[in-house]
């Protein structure tokens, strides 16, 4: 899907709502995710905590979701901008819609985290993410089945 990148003036609305499964899928495909079973993304969208759209013509270009428990842990999952939308201010704005729900869901003591994809890093230093060393609560770590 091409766009005039010099036109500053793109029409993109974002919205608090669950992208389909089919959306959900092209999206990931897009941006060269692996494809996963439609039954499980299903249910995974269905169990989010929160979800935000980001859509030009009616076509999902973007998403976020926030997934946890509600209470004590929150995990940024699937901020997913459509590679011809990227450096647009897309996943900026996506985040700061996240940033908001997390503020207004969250009490002190709680931990959000996030797993950010090689080279992306920067991208949630602004947010106040930070980088696990190892020191002082060990790395991150993860297990893909």
């Amino acid at each position: 899907m091409a766009i005039n990148r010099s036109n500053h003036n793109i029409n993109i609305q974002l919205k608090q709502t669950m992208p389909t499964v089919l959306e959900y899928k092209q999206l990931r495909a897009l941006v060269g995710w692996t494809d996963v079973d439609s039954n499980m993304v299903n249910i995974a969208l269905k169990n989010s905590l929160f979800h935000v759209t980001a859509r030009y013509d009616a076509t999902l270009i973007g998403m976020a979701r926030v997934i946890g428990d509600g209470a004590m842990f929150f995990y940024v999952q699937d901020l997913v901008v459509h590679p011809d939308f990227q450096n647009l201010g897309i996943g900026h704005k996506l985040m700061e819609h996240i940033e908001q729900y997390l503020a207004q869901n969250t009490k002190q003591g709680a931990t959000i985290g996030l797993l950010s994809a090689q080279g992306k890093e920067s991208f949630y230093l602004r947010y106040g993410y930070m980088k696990r060393s190892g020191d002082p609560w060990g790395l991150g770590m993860c297990k893909f089945i």
